[in-house]
């Protein structure tokens, strides 16, 4: 059986030795000191280099998905520059995934 770390869009999605049942979402609470951010050129389709950038993890890529549900919704696709999201913060990230 695998164990999924607290940064994985998956830990709290039960699983078995034979499947992983349907995922259960992790949302990120809107804070009112979240930043809002125009992706880039050099962020388009690559939101894990945005998480590393600004996280040191690019496996918590998919905190941008969670955060803005209503913007982004077709990973990595729909993460093309022009396009404005809130990014939460690192200390919101820790709070609430735990790490």
């Amino acid at each position: 059986m695998a164990n999924y770390t607290s940064t994985s869009p998956y830990f709290l999605t039960p699983y078995t030795t034979f499947y992983l049942d349907s995922m259960v979402n992790r949302p990120i609470p809107r804070e009112s000191d979240d930043i809002y951010f125009r992706i880039n050129q050099t962020y388009q389709y690559r939101p894990d280099l945005l998480a590393f950038d600004l996280y040191q993890q690019s496996e918590l890529w998919w905190v941008f998905y969670q955060r803005n549900p209503n913007t982004l919704t077709a990973p990595p696709w729909d993460f093309e520059a022009g396009k404005s999201i809130y990014l939460p913060k690192i200390t919101t990230l820790r709070s609430t995934l735990g790490f």
